[in-house]
């Protein structure tokens, strides 16, 4: 809720446009890269199609080549002014706390009572050895990993999926907006999951979190598809409202779980034992995008390779100055591009690109459903594994 605003605010502050050279440019290319001249002598340039464009926040460019390495998009200087802001703050509030006095009382009590610890301990040396453990991180990690990938992707999945079917609704803005929306359904799953779980206890939520996750991701694809083939906004407000809440499932996951190891494992060891709980966040931290990026990355792969094979290789060789034989170099240099293919491609052929994150979705549904088995096996533990009252 407030990254993203002052991310914006600042890349706008920060951000140079780059180099731009013209649409009617003479190039050459080598080992995949176009090079054009430029103040005399050749630079690597890039060619920026009004597809390309869609899919950028920044304003003010136009279709053309532009000049490789040129511009600065402002993120090093925006991330370094949050990141000394973050700073400040945490410092300033970590000095601020301090204890209350001894004699403090709240006004109009007279006592304090002192919540009573579980009698059903596991000491904390012991969580690794317990299938409990494993079987609630493998929940963590599933449904971490979703939950993070997909925001870590969101507003360039808006841009690519939705921009070409939906260009007045899905502007830059729009995919701004929609990141927004997860960081709200993130801050509301963690307060009403955490109020759910109250009612109808901790394993019926994580059901909730595991059954219901699945079915969202594995019916992204179909509202996609729904939305490309009839141009409905509608099901683009269904894709929004089912992300958020896939997000919220995500935010509850790390609300509820301290409290969920209480159950299993005591209250009398809980910090600890919830510190290694989060070894599966950091995993999942580090899975999550980079199985969405990975997955896309092969996808795009394969959506290229289906094109080239309706294209005429002269066609080709013409657009790309090379012939097929150098696809990896030119797909490398981001010379080649779906966008750019689809510009040389026969009538009637259908654009890949809003499809490119569905074997993400499938994956990560099929990854959830790992965690729910896991999760379903989850019983108490075994009272060998009770810290001894003394």
């Amino acid at each position: 809720l407030l990254f993203t605003p002052a991310a914006n605010v600042l890349l706008e502050k920060f951000s140079s446009l780059p180099t731009y050279l013209g649409t009617a440019v003479e190039t050459i290319t080598e080992n995949g890269r176009l090079f054009a001249e430029s103040g005399g002598k050749m630079v690597e340039v890039v060619y920026a199609n009004a597809a390309d464009l869609a899919k950028l926040s920044t304003s003010g460019l136009q279709e053309g080549f532009y000049v490789v390495g040129s511009g600065d998009t402002g993120a090093a200087m925006t991330l370094a002014t949050i990141g000394v802001g973050y700073t400040l703050a945490m410092m300033g509030s970590a000095l601020a706390i301090k204890k209350p006095h001894p004699t403090y009382k709240v006004t109009g009590s007279s006592t304090v009572t002192t919540p009573t610890q579980s009698q059903r301990n596991v000491h904390t040396d012991n969580m690794f050895k317990l299938p409990q453990f494993y079987a609630l991180g493998t929940v963590l990690v599933v449904v971490a990993s979703g939950g993070m990938g997909l925001i870590g992707v969101a507003k360039p999945l808006m841009s690519e999926v939705f921009s070409g079917t939906l260009p007045s609704i899905v502007t830059a803005s729009f995919a701004s907006s929609f990141i927004l929306m997860l960081s709200v359904g993130n801050l509301g799953g963690r307060l009403a999951w955490a109020a759910v779980s109250d009612k109808i206890g901790r394993p019926a939520t994580f059901h909730l979190f595991t059954f219901g996750s699945i079915a969202i991701y594995a019916s992204l694809p179909t509202i996609i598809q729904q939305v490309i083939q009839h141009q409905s906004a509608a099901s683009l407000g269904a894709f929004c409202g089912l992300s958020v809440a896939a997000i919220s499932m995500f935010g509850g996951v790390y609300s509820i779980l301290p409290a969920y190891e209480s159950d299993l494992f005591g209250t009398k060891y809980v910090g600890a034992n919830h510190g290694k709980m989060l070894l599966f966040s950091s995993t999942a931290a580090i899975a999550g995008p980079s199985a969405f990026l990975y997955l896309r990355s092969l996808s795009e792969k394969a959506a290229i390779t289906d094109l080239l094979s309706k294209i005429d290789p002269s066609a080709f060789k013409e657009k790309f100055g090379s012939d097929v034989s150098a696809l990896d170099t030119l797909i490398e240099a981001k010379t080649v591009t779906v966008a750019k293919l689809m510009e040389i491609a026969p009538p009637g052929v259908v654009d890949p690109t809003p499809f490119l994150y569905d074997t993400s979705f499938y994956t990560i549904a099929a990854a959830i459903g790992v965690g729910a088995a896991a999760h379903a096996m989850i019983r108490p533990v075994n009272p060998k594994w009770y810290e001894k009252a003394e």
